[in-house]
């Protein structure tokens, strides 16, 4: 079975800097997607960003690009969300997620699994 452990949210004021982290283990196979969902009680889930294992392609949602950042660490299921110039509206629960599936727009649709997500607040 793939566990993912995330860590690193936390309270931040608008403008500031929070990075996220997640380790993924238990892959059978070399090529995966690792990345991140957010959701907010009474909306849908959100998918913030993701990066592809082999190529390194990465994804970014709407509202979040050009402000966050996802990079792997020195091996491939870690994975990093730097998040700056917060705002109010990126509070939530963070949940960070693998996909056997490529990386790409559809994320996190295909999503095999994710973990037990980490709170974010962004005060105003």
């Amino acid at each position: 079975d793939v566990q993912l452990q995330a860590s690193g949210g936390g309270l931040a004021q608008t403008g500031g800097s929070l990075r996220l982290a997640c380790v993924a283990n238990g892959f059978t196979f070399d090529e995966f997607a690792l990345g991140w969902f957010r959701q907010v009680p009474g909306k849908e889930r959100e998918g913030v960003s993701c990066i592809n294992s082999l190529t390194s392609t990465t994804y970014y949602g709407d509202a979040v690009k050009g402000r966050f950042a996802i990079f792997s660490g020195n091996t491939k299921n870690v994975v990093y969300l730097q998040m700056n110039r917060l705002k109010p509206e990126d509070t939530g629960v963070y949940y960070c997620a693998a996909s056997a599936e490529s990386c790409d727009s559809a994320w996190p649709e295909y999503a095999d699994a994710w973990g037990q997500g980490t709170l974010v607040t962004v005060s105003s």
